[in-house]
């Protein structure tokens, strides 16, 4: 079992090994509400002053955690001016990014908006449901980060309202990571996005970015939160300030500082374990970090232990010098298990020594949405435009996707021939709408319905909607 574990992890490593450009990688960071560029201490970052927005206001806000970037505007967007609200970030060069959305709270006078409660989409895929409480310097709830695969140039990253305060968003990140970046098996791709959950530094005792653990670019300047202890008594820290090798290897680029603190077990709890709260029935993928820091371990067989995920067992005999050639070498295992519960458990189970863990991370495997056909998106647009919508309407992002969010008077059907979404109904009677409908209607190719009644619009109907073959109700 150990001979095909270690030839496993040999040619895992072998198949993720990429040659990645040598320019250095895209980031674009913007600070929400600021009308001027900032940099930010302690390491001078830059953030571009506010654009791209579909509306909203820029306010004065308050960093709701310690590791909220050191901005102090934000952006918020009424509910009153509509339900979705986008960032669309234009010239994004094709390939693989982490993108992090910090949020904040509005701090302007009797301003009532203390803790918004609103959903986070990506490029249509809805990742991310804020919840009650986020805002009490909780590190981990203070952002929402996702690692997506962009290939039109652009990236969308909106917003959506669920009657629980405004939306405020303090700054958004695009960071470009390797491309091969968390490869986890078959399922991994362009269709695939990774929602960070958890990512957790065992031993640290401050939390800290890639940026502070000299990690390279590549690796995305993740977020690691310290862990001092499982549980009390069932573990003790140690750290080291020897170098670690095959640390910040591709395609991830670890940072060599993680794996210079680890947890360990004790005789009173021989096992290390860890059990948080998931969402049911999702897929989990977790990556594990180890390296044989401890000097009490001199060799072979010194140490080795069974890693367990909800009481399966996942890895067997891991022994961490014979795995990596030897002491202070980084070790990264990785598994995709789908979840049923309500609770995901780590257990380190030792078999020879006591157990050890230096870090792990934890991704909630998320299926990219396939999105509207992009000729329909413009004819709505222009429809948009043409009818004067008043801004409740919103009508930002993608008019079907997240199918918890769609456009408002705009009825989705899904293409199969396509795999688009596409327009089958128009609802928007007794608006109040003033202008005219656009030749470009005809480009909504699978209406059946359109009810525009109890509206004011003027002009003639465009002989286009004759070639709408599937119309049948004007």
């Amino acid at each position: 079992m150990l001979r095909h574990l270690l030839l496993f992890f040999t040619f895992f490593s072998a198949l993720l090994r990429p040659s990645h450009p040598r320019h250095a990688p895209y980031a674009m960071r913007i600070s929400c509400g600021a009308r001027n560029n900032v940099h930010t201490p302690p390491t001078n970052t830059f953030w571009y002053k506010d654009f791209a927005y579909t509306g909203g206001v820029p306010a004065n806000g308050t960093r709701p955690s310690n590791i909220s970037p050191r901005l102090y505007t934000l952006r918020y967007f009424p509910l009153s001016e509509g339900p979705e609200n986008c960032y669309n970030i234009n010239r994004v060069p094709k390939g693989h990014y982490a993108v992090r959305i910090f949020f904040g709270v509005v701090t302007e006078r009797n301003f009532d908006n203390n803790e918004p409660l609103f959903d986070v989409s990506v490029e249509g895929t809805q990742i991310y449901s804020l919840r009650s409480g986020w805002s009490n310097n909780i590190d981990e709830q203070a952002f929402v980060e996702a690692l997506v695969f962009l290939t039109d140039g652009s990236v969308s990253l909106c917003f959506h309202g669920t009657g629980h305060g405004d939306p405020a968003i303090l700054s958004i990140e695009i960071l470009q990571v390797d491309d091969r970046a968390y490869y986890f098996g078959p399922q991994w791709g362009q269709g695939t996005i990774l929602r960070t959950d958890k990512r957790l530094s065992c031993g640290a005792e401050d939390p800290k970015f890639d940026v502070d653990y000299s990690g390279d670019h590549w690796g995305g300047d993740r977020f690691w939160n310290p862990i001092i202890t499982f549980g009390q008594s069932s573990d003790r820290a140690i750290r080291t300030t020897n170098g670690i090798k095959q640390a910040s290897n591709p395609p991830n680029f670890y940072p060599e500082a993680l794996y210079q603190t680890a947890l360990i077990s004790t005789d009173n709890q021989p096992e290390l374990v860890y059990t948080m709260d998931v969402d049911p029935n999702r897929n989990y993928s977790i990556w594990l970090h180890f390296a044989e820091i401890d000097p009490s371990v001199t060799g072979v067989g010194k140490r080795v232990f069974d890693i367990l995920i909800n009481g399966v067992v996942v890895f067997q005999d891991v022994d961490i010098v014979n795995m990596t050639g030897g002491l202070y070498a980084a070790l990264v295992l990785n598994k995709t298990v789908a979840v049923n519960g309500r609770t995901l458990t780590i257990t380190v189970h030792p078999t020879n020594g006591h157990a050890i863990i230096n870090a792990f991370e934890i991704f909630e495997v998320v299926m990219a949405e396939s999105k509207t056909s992009p000729d329909e998106v413009r004819a709505l647009q222009a429809l948009k435009s043409a009818l004067r919508l008043p801004l409740r309407f919103g009508w930002n992002g993608d008019p079907c996707i997240p199918q918890q969010h769609p456009w408002n008077g705009a009825d989705c059907q899904f293409d199969r021939t396509s795999s688009k979404w596409v327009i089958d109904g128009l609802g928007l009677d007794n608006q109040g709408l003033r202008g005219f409908l656009p030749n470009d209607i005809s480009k909504l190719r699978h209406l059946q319905n359109i009810n525009l009644s109890g509206n004011s619009i003027r002009g003639p109907i465009p002989s286009s909607l004759g070639t709408i073959t599937t119309l049948e109700t004007l």
